[in-house]
């Protein structure tokens, strides 16, 4: 396996073509389809699937993928370091949970280190893609929680997919509430007082069993349930219907306002919340400045 190859794959996965592909590294179709099946013969895999429209990556391929855009990052790092090339485009993505402190340590991250040209991306996603986004290398780093009720599923889920997870703090339960419902000046809430109050909860997709509920106490029944996909939602529904959710209690009122407020939850339970990576891949140097900005957000 060459760097040239590794540029290959990357270039066909980019353009969805073998002409194209040809085209933008300026060498002839059938020397590149050579190529990249010779690769594909010393890695004993394929990596693309060839169709009438052109070429789509395999399973094998994607994993492969996220690898090669390692390499190629760390390349250019060193060309730039080294050669005094032009300044690297820097890449970085993260999938996490709906954490305002995953947001602070990206914003951390792109104001010390994002330099001249960068693309980055943050991802508040699904639970179940989280770990499919770290076990391909889409993300880097993925954030979630465990807890007593779903972290033996989710142990086994992670570890199957090749990842580890790492924990950054344990939080008790607590309630997010519009700051104008009428428990919001309460020193602690329980389940009984919530029954009455809309439930908001995150769409988990596909997998969308109990174990993979962002909020813990997924399981409890509830009149009023209300499921939304991203966080600025979830916010305008807490205000707009006095509605609640249960969460870890981290917020950051500089980027969620004062209208949000975190009240404790009178609960035996926690939130183990830590970040995920691929097992046997060392972390980027932007992922261990992204790691080392989510311990600075969440010390306890």
């Amino acid at each position: 396996m060459t760097l040239t190859q590794i540029q290959y794959v990357l270039a066909v996965a980019e353009t969805g073509t073998i002409s194209a592909a040809a085209k933008r590294l300026f060498i002839a179709q059938p020397s590149l389809t050579a190529s990249i099946k010779e690769l594909e013969n010393e890695l004993q895999v394929t990596l693309f699937r060839r169709t009438n429209k052109g070429v789509t990556l395999t399973p094998e391929g994607e994993e492969f993928l996220g690898y090669a855009r390692q390499v190629n990052s760390q390349l250019d790092l060193m060309r730039e370091r080294y050669f005094g090339g032009a300044p690297v485009r820097r890449r970085f993505c993260v999938s996490t949970q709906h954490y305002s402190f995953a947001v602070e340590a990206f914003v951390a991250l792109l104001k010390e280190h994002g330099g001249e040209t960068y693309d980055f991306h943050l991802r508040e996603t699904q639970t179940y893609e989280i770990i499919e986004d770290v076990a391909l290398l889409k993300s880097e780093v993925g954030v979630l929680y465990l807890n007593p009720f779903n972290e033996t599923v989710l142990k086994k889920t992670i570890k199957a997919h090749g990842l580890g997870f790492h924990t950054l703090f344990k939080a008790e339960p607590h309630v997010f509430l519009g700051a104008e419902n009428p428990l919001a000046k309460r020193k602690s809430i329980t389940l009984e007082d919530l029954a009455p109050y809309p439930r908001l909860s995150y769409e988990q997709g596909d997998h969308n069993a109990f174990y993979f509920s962002e909020e813990i106490q997924s399981t409890l029944e509830c009149a009023k349930d209300i499921h939304v996909c991203d966080r600025a939602t979830l916010f305008n529904l807490l205000i707009g219907l006095n509605g609640y959710t249960i969460c870890s209690g981290v917020i950051n009122e500089s980027l969620n306002g004062k209208n949000i407020v975190a009240v404790p939850l009178n609960l035996d339970d926690y939130m183990e919340i830590g970040y995920l990576t691929r097992e046997n891949v060392e972390p980027s140097l932007f992922a261990q400045y992204y790691i080392d900005a989510l311990k600075k957000f969440t010390m306890q």
